[in-house]
């Protein structure tokens, strides 16, 4: 399996499913993990490289832009869904991205059925949405240490001139 797919792109559900089965099928291990990714700061980099690396190919979940109001509030997200997607693409460590609608990444999950499921160490581990699929074909969930001083909270409160 190459360390890169030949161009990431955006997929709908099905063909991220299908892109995972590609994966293994040439023997590649998928790693899935979602969010936000609003305002892409050096905390998320570096935690999207740490899933790669955990596997052969990263899917990474974003959530939609309806999604995140209801999550966040209405002054979220900052960036448009597409737009936030199309800047995860262009870092090297991510394979493809695939866009959800519902409050959870569940969904996706099972059709995905990744081999390696990635969260922040700061989900527990029994709060982790879609552990239960993963682990049930096999898969592990690693939870990952998220770099200290990095919010896209606290960036949008000191851009709005509310924080330091």
């Amino acid at each position: 399996m190459s360390r890169r797919a030949a161009r990431p792109e955006l997929l709908a559900r099905d063909e991220a499913a299908a892109f995972a089965n590609r994966v293994r099928a040439g023997g590649g291990k998928v790693v899935f993990t979602n969010g936000v990714f609003d305002l892409l700061h050096p905390g998320h980099v570096r935690y999207l490289q740490e899933a790669r690396a955990l596997g052969d190919a990263l899917i990474v979940g974003v959530n939609s832009d309806r999604s995140v109001r209801a999550i966040k509030g209405p002054d979220r997200p900052v960036n448009a869904e597409r737009e936030r997607a199309e800047v995860l693409l262009a870092l090297a460590c991510v394979d493809a991205v695939t866009i959800f609608d519902e409050e959870t990444p569940h969904a996706v999950i099972s059709a995905v059925q990744p081999d390696v499921l990635v969260k922040g160490a700061d989900w527990g581990p029994n709060d982790i949405v879609g552990r239960d699929v993963v682990e049930a074909r096999g898969g592990r969930v690693v939870r990952v240490d998220l770099t200290p001083g990095y919010s896209t909270s606290q960036l949008i409160s000191k851009a709005r001139g509310k924080g330091t």
